[in-house]
């Protein structure tokens, strides 16, 4: 009934549920104690316009990334076709050949079924292994890649649904031997459920666009570099909301939160304790397993606020902030970022500012380019 009576009320709602329980989460102290799990890098945001939104993205309007945020806003995207690629020079300032390129592009079949795909390539440059002696035994190149493939369905005027696949390589060690065991690569399948929704409503006496959207994602095996242990890869469950605002013909703002959890046992719980729990058990169980009860498991929620601002949709500027409890990671920051669009391209950029000193994300920069038919299509229209 809230959201038929007035649906800005649930964005409002988680504004401050996410502002109450993080200012209920520092007041309490407890350890140190992040969740880690394989293959981190799938959580992170590999597009120019989510990151400079404090990594939001799983109800903001559709774009050719939706891929990585909610497969479902695909259905909704207004195109035929399109693609686009994004290059994030990773953690540069702690490495300096670390890089993450990712590619997605969609396809509509008719008016309401879409089928879309991926590839993200995590490259970590130059590695040598070394004897006790520090004599080098093996250059390596550490690379891991994912691939996508992912089906959008439109179920109603408002509400659509999604599907993803995935598959995982990991080669970190080219085989090399670790504590005196032989490793391998690491491999998984995974997959994405995710819904989306979105009303046309009237706010202030003029047109705006409300939007709802969750992602589970990477719902799949455990990951295992050697014969003797697995791990699990970052099943995540990804909540939020988003609204547009048309100020006028020309301009628009938008305003969006998600809140993410990791699905994965807490460690040094009772569960974690026990090496062959299965992947159904732990999506339900990291709902309750913190050591630290209640209060630890809203520290393992994160937050994404964004907002963006588009003239004549052709220029955007995006701004955000990302929140990570302390005792769960502490990663803080601010992100900045701009786009532009022309003759069916679109050109974007964003940077991220961290809270704390010498952070490793200092300074990381993303840049993103996409073609879509429908930006075409409206271009060469215009021109006419």
């Amino acid at each position: 009934m809230i959201m038929k009576k007035n649906p800005v009320a649930l964005v409002l709602f988680l504004a401050a549920l996410s502002i109450s329980t993080t200012t209920f989460s520092q007041a309490d102290k407890y350890e140190y104690n992040p969740i880690q799990t394989v293959v981190p890098w799938l959580t992170i945001a590999p597009d120019s316009r989510a990151g400079a939104m404090g990594d939001a993205g799983v109800a903001t309007t559709p774009d050719i990334y939706s891929m990585h945020w909610n497969p479902a806003k695909f259905a909704f995207i207004d195109g035929k076709y399109g693609a686009a690629i994004s290059y994030i020079p990773w953690l540069r300032s702690m490495v300096p050949d670390i890089n993450i390129a990712y590619l997605s592009g969609y396809y509509r079949f008719d008016k309401k079924q879409v089928l879309s795909g991926s590839l993200i390539y995590s490259s970590y440059g130059k590695i040598e292994f070394t004897d006790e002696g520090g004599a080098t035994q093996l250059i390596v190149n550490p690379n891991e890649w994912a691939a996508d493939l992912a089906y959008s369905r439109l179920f109603s005027e408002n509400f659509s649904g999604g599907v993803a696949f995935r598959f995982i390589y990991s080669n970190l060690t080219h085989g090399y031997p670790a504590q005196g065991e032989d490793t391998k690569p690491g491999i998984s399948v995974a997959a994405d459920i995710s819904g989306y929704y979105h009303k046309n409503i009237n706010l202030l006496n003029k047109d705006a666009l409300i939007a709802l959207g969750l992602d589970i994602s990477n719902i799949g095996s455990k990951m295992s570099y050697t014969d003797s242990y697995s791990d699990f890869i970052p099943m995540n469950l990804r909540i939020g909301s988003a609204l547009t605002y048309n100020l006028d013909r020309f301009n628009k703002i938008s305003i969006t939160i998600d809140l993410n959890k990791l699905l994965v046992p807490t460690p040094d719980s009772s569960i974690t304790e026990d090496k062959n729990i299965s992947v159904p058990e732990a999506l339900f169980t990291s709902f309750g397993d913190a050591p630290g009860g209640f209060a630890e498991e809203i520290h393992e929620i994160t937050y994404s606020y964004g907002a963006e601002y588009w003239y004549n949709n052709i220029f955007a500027l995006r701004a955000g902030y990302f929140h990570e409890n302390a005792y769960k990671g502490k990663r803080q920051f601010f992100t900045a970022g701009a786009g532009f669009r022309m003759s069916g391209f679109t050109i974007d950029f964003s940077y991220l500012m961290p809270l704390t000193l010498n952070h490793p994300l200092a300074r990381t920069l993303r840049f993103s380019l996409s073609f879509d038919s429908s930006a075409l299509r409206k271009a060469t229209q215009v021109s006419r």
